[in-house]
């Protein structure tokens, strides 16, 4: 039962990098993508030596919800009749 949680669970953060994006922008290069998110992932860390890292954190959270609620928005009118 745990495989198949993380198993999903990774699915999931897969299907966000495709939403964001992120392959078409990259032409699928692996090694591209995976360096993008090693340098999200430095710069979060520098924030957090500069205490700004909730700031940067809590910025991200808002894109990603404000993306999320657009797409449900753009969903639901595609279904209206």
């Amino acid at each position: 039962m745990e495989r198949r949680t993380r198993t999903r669970h990774l699915i999931e953060l897969g299907g966000l990098v495709q939403k964001a994006r992120l392959v078409e922008l990259t032409d699928d290069d692996r090694a591209t993508l995976y360096g993008a998110l090693l340098d999200l992932a430095a710069r979060a860390k520098v924030a957090e030596a500069d205490a700004e890292a909730d700031a940067l954190l809590a910025l991200w959270k808002r894109r990603g919800k404000r993306a999320f609620d657009a797409e449900a928005e753009t969903s639901i009118v595609e279904e209206t009749p």
